[in-house]
């Protein structure tokens, strides 16, 4: 039994870490939004469905090197290579690759959709971030986001779904800043 109780406290302590280190993932959040903003602007002009959806996907790859970026500037460790549970986080993350062949496929079959589906893929993946960060703002961000976004994706244009995910990204990012900052009062 107290094998058990260590383990537990050893993987909380890890988590503890992570929470401290890469401060919730918070340059990546802080990323997304200027991906967003940029998906946005792209989905606001008068190009045709299928470059805007072509741009979307290029825009995408700027993510990595806006949230190094960003980590540098938050003096946030990007990688936290010492911990473990930053693989585990990594695997989150790549798991959403598996799921881009879908909006991969929708590009082609139904490019006016498209955007939809790759804001739900987004969603989706960042709700195992909620218990690796224990963060409530994971969980309700990852659910109340994809649920926003089949909405507006199904009766609203492609513009309206990149609009709410700038501003969701930008709730999202700001909630993040208090938990790590409640987070790091508790600390001291």
């Amino acid at each position: 039994m107290t094998d058990k109780k260590d383990l537990v406290l050893a993987l909380e302590d890890l988590r503890e870490d992570n929470i401290k280190k890469q401060q919730r993932g918070l340059h990546i959040i802080l990323a997304s939004v200027l991906i967003w903003l940029g998906v946005f602007l792209v989905h606001l002009s008068t190009l045709p469905i299928i470059t805007k959806n072509l741009l979307t996907f290029c825009l995408g790859a700027f993510l990595l090197p806006l949230s190094f970026l960003f980590s540098k500037f938050l003096k946030i460790d990007f990688q936290n290579k010492t911990n473990p549970l930053s693989k585990l986080g990594l695997i989150f993350s790549l798991n959403q690759m598996l799921y881009i062949l879908i909006v991969m496929w929708v590009y082609g079959a139904l490019p006016e959709k498209m955007l939809m589906v790759y804001a739900l893929v987004f969603a989706a993946h960042l709700l195992p971030y909620g218990w690796l960060y224990r963060s409530k703002t994971y969980y309700v961000m990852s659910i109340l986001i994809a649920l926003a976004v089949l909405v507006l994706g199904v009766l609203r244009p492609s513009s309206f779904v990149a609009a709410f995910m700038l501003g969701a990204e930008i709730v999202f990012s700001i909630l993040l800043a208090f938990e790590n900052k409640k987070f790091s009062s508790q600390d001291l």
